[in-house]
């Protein structure tokens, strides 16, 4: 049986990235990319038939195509979660890429148009919503949440029993203690410690560094 054909929403590093896995690490093959036509400035991108989202599915009907929307963080990952939509009102199915090299332990199926990068450990009991993003190296504690349209960069420590509300963007190396909420529209900053449960719409970010007086070259290592 032939490979699944999908579509690519975006031409930044991200639509790059997520074509290069599908093409390398999965089961489905990219046909195309789409934007919204104000943002098309070529025919092509990686080779591929770049075509307007307006005219998508007249192109490449979603009777025998699906997609992926491969966008930031932006807004707090609402850019991303309003094209989710827009896909599927237009019809589409979305598809989620799973690395090979993830560890995936949950007996849960995450949902849809979700991007699982390699080195992510995923506990068992743990549930993943939609349109999530796991970029590499993450540890997700068992009978952790985390819900739709969220963004988790690269080594973040989700404890056991935590729960990240929608919209949450967690920088690199974050850390949650056990049993914390990270409430709707939160953003951690890279490095930052969480033990409580967070407030809706908050930054968090740790300490600034302290540069001593002396230099370097100063110093016995």
């Amino acid at each position: 049986m032939g490979k699944e054909k999908i579509i690519i929403f975006g031409t930044g590093d991200i639509a790059q990235i997520a074509n290069y896995y599908f093409e390398t690490d999965s089961n489905y093959e990219v046909v195309a990319f789409t934007v919204d036509s104000a943002y098309i400035k070529q025919d092509t991108y990686e080779g591929k038939p770049l075509v307007a989202f307006e005219d998508i599915a007249t192109i490449y009907p979603a009777a025998g195509h699906k997609m992926f929307i491969a966008l930031s963080y932006a807004k707090m990952n609402k850019l991303r979660e309003a094209k989710y939509h827009e896909a599927k009102d237009k019809g589409y199915s979305l598809v989620s890429y799973i690395s090979s090299h993830c560890t995936y332990l949950s007996q849960y199926p995450c949902g849809d148009n979700c991007f699982i990068f390699e080195d992510n450990t995923i506990q068992p009991f743990v549930r993943i919503g939609n349109n999530v993003t796991l970029w590499s190296g993450n540890h997700v504690g068992h009978h952790s949440e985390i819900k739709d349209h969220n963004f988790v960069s690269s080594h973040v420590v989700i404890s056991g029993h935590c729960t990240i509300e929608s919209n949450c963007f967690l920088g690199v190396n974050s850390t949650l203690a056990h049993n914390v909420v990270i409430a709707r529209e939160t953003l951690l900053g890279a490095g930052v410690v969480i033990s409580k449960n967070t407030e809706e719409k908050r930054i968090y970010v740790p300490p600034r560094p302290v540069m001593l007086e002396k230099k370097s070259d100063e110093v016995t290592l």
